[in-house]
C-alpha cells in the first residue's frame, strides 16, 4: 500500500518520530496537534480557550495542506488534561464545523506534551 506524507510549515514542525499526516488512499489521518505557534514552536498561552483556538488552527493547517476542509474530517478525537474545559471545545466546534459533525471522542488525560492542556487528531475523507 502507499501512502503521501501531508507537511506544511503553518502548522507546527514534528517533535518526535512522526508526520504531521499521512494520506493512504482516500484517508488522511492527521497527528496530534497541540496549541504551539508554528512561528516559535511555543504554547500560545496558558489560557484553555486560547489553546483550544489554536489546536484548530493547527489542524486547519493541515487539512489545508492535504487539500481538504474541516467538512471532511470524518473522526476528531479530543485529549483534556481537565474534561472541565469540553465546554469550550464544543463553543469553538461550533465557530468552525457545520451539520453534519464528525464523529468525536473526548479523553481525559492527566498530561500532554509541552504541558498543553488540550491535544486533538483527525481523520480526513476525502472520497
Amino acid at each position: 500500500m502507499s501512502f503521501r506524507v501531508i507537511e506544511t510549515d503553518a502548522a507546527p514542525r514534528a517533535i518526535g518520530t512522526y508526520s504531521q499526516a499521512l494520506k493512504s488512499g482516500s484517508l488522511v489521518f492527521l497527528s496530534g496537534q497541540i496549541p504551539l505557534d508554528p512561528a516559535t514552536m511555543v504554547l500560545v498561552s496558558e489560557d484553555p480557550r486560547a489553546q483550544i483556538v489554536q489546536v484548530f488552527e493547527n489542524l486547519a493547517a493541515v487539512v489545508a495542506a492535504a487539500g481538504a476542509e474541516f467538512r471532511h474530517i470524518v473522526k476528531l478525537s479530543v485529549f483534556l488534561t481537565d474534561l472541565a474545559h469540553f465546554p469550550l471545545v464544543n463553543e469553538v466546534m461550533a465557530e468552525r464545523f457545520k451539520p453534519p459533525y464528525p464523529a468525536r471522542s473526548a479523553i481525559g488525560v492527566a498530561a500532554l506534551p509541552r504541558g498543553a492542556k488540550v491535544e486533538m487528531d483527525a481523520i480526513l475523507d476525502l472520497g
